[in-house]
């Protein structure tokens, strides 16, 4: 098998298990998964940097920046939902009753 065919089947491998894990995760879970992909996702980032500042051809560096745009994107993104999600736990002030205001 060549290194390409390896790659692949692993990436594939990967996707599915991924779909796996994370299709089974309760939702009472799903704040604190994502937090922890958004560190993983910070890593990921650091790596994708790391990559394009040591590449040495074109192609390689065009690879590198376009992994540090989506790796940004996927970052900021993890970290909006986080907090949209936890805006759902707090608890708001009661609303003032307007039909006992006018009585």
């Amino acid at each position: 098998m060549s290194d390409g065919t390896t790659m692949l089947t692993f990436f594939v491998l990967a996707v599915f298990v991924g779909f796996e894990v994370v299709s089974k995760v309760s939702s009472v879970l799903h704040t604190p998964l994502m937090s922890g992909a958004n560190a993983i996702h910070g890593v990921i980032l650091v790596g994708a940097i790391i990559v394009a500042g040591h590449a040495h051809s074109n192609l390689a560096l065009v690879i590198g920046l376009v992994a540090v745009v989506l790796a940004t994107v996927n970052m900021v993104g993890g970290f909006v939902v986080t907090d949209r999600m936890l805006e759902m736990f707090v608890r708001k002030p009661p609303k003032a009753d307007v039909a006992k205001d006018e009585k």
